[in-house]
């Protein structure tokens, strides 16, 4: 049986194109500080990256990186996010995602015209943000995200483990499966017990187990800190090769949405990579 959903008006999944996802950040505190733009500039980076062909805009008013002291006032987040989302509104007519954990956030997001939230605690870090997806019903990106350090299982297994909590959160409340994406939060796991970098490899390799779950599958891999670890690029400025190469993979392995700061490498590599599967009879 096919996985099929939606991101606002654009359909994912299964025999779908794969989609690409242009990240923008009106946050300071972003690792990578080339995706940083002031918030009223937004809609003119995000037309670039329709024109490079994004299908979807997410923008961000507050670094999640977990390694990074980004603590942001809330107010000062949702300013960022109100003028961002606005601006991208009014420059191009593609979904936009806000990338928040914060209920209130999300709701001034959705307020200003966002179409999408894309939660990297997987609901589990603002209470209230169940109740901003009841009312408002957007479509949803939940990561996977454990309430505590897991004690042994594969990182497959506890990233389905993690998602799986999750989504029974939203099936509580009945919420329409069919607008809900999973992530299995590439550079968020950091225990002791596997380095971070280990843990993020094993997660790609194993992508395709999280089908098990019946929704789409959305991954960031873009310039993030593994990726500098396993070619020896420190600064992530130097990492885009790595990141196409490895988003390539995280493609051949089933990702139906990736999510990008360099949207056009990365959409010629995924649709290489869509035609070899194609043609070779992999499909």
């Amino acid at each position: 049986m096919g996985i099929f959903g939606r991101l606002g008006r654009v359909e994912v999944g299964d025999g779908l194109p794969v989609r690409v996802m242009g990240v923008i950040n009106v946050s300071p505190e972003s690792f990578y500080k080339g995706s940083v733009v002031l918030p009223e500039k937004a809609g003119e980076v995000a037309s670039a990256m329709v024109e490079e062909g994004a299908d979807i805009v997410d923008v961000g008013g507050r670094s999640t990186a977990p390694y990074l002291q980004t603590e942001v006032p809330l107010e000062e987040e949702v300013q960022r996010v109100r003028v961002a989302v606005e601006s991208i509104r009014s420059s191009v007519d593609v979904p936009v995602s806000v990338d928040t954990f914060r209920a209130r956030v999300a709701e001034e997001a959705i307020k200003a015209g966002a179409e999408i939230v894309n939660d990297v605690t997987g609901l589990k870090g603002d209470p209230a943000m169940v109740d901003v997806l009841r009312e408002y019903q957007p479509s949803v990106i939940v990561c996977a995200r454990e309430t505590s350090p897991g004690v042994g299982g594969k990182p497959v297994e506890r990233v389905l483990r993690a998602l799986s909590e999750t989504l029974e959160m939203l099936r509580r409340i009945d919420y329409d499966m069919g607008k809900v994406v999973i992530d299995p939060c590439i550079g968020f796991f950091r225990y002791q017990d596997i380095p971070w970098y280990i843990w993020d490899v094993n997660v790609i390799a194993g992508l395709r187990e999280l089908r098990v779950l019946g929704r789409p599958i959305a991954i960031g891999i873009s310039r993030k800190s593994f990726i500098g670890v396993l070619t020896g690029r420190e600064r992530p400025e130097d990492r885009l090769y790595g990141s196409i190469a490895l988003t390539a993979i995280a493609v051949v392995n089933g990702a139906h949405v990736v999510r990008t700061h360099d949207v056009l490498p990365t959409k010629d590599a995924v649709r290489a990579v869509e035609g070899f599967l194609r043609y070779s009879g992999k499909l």
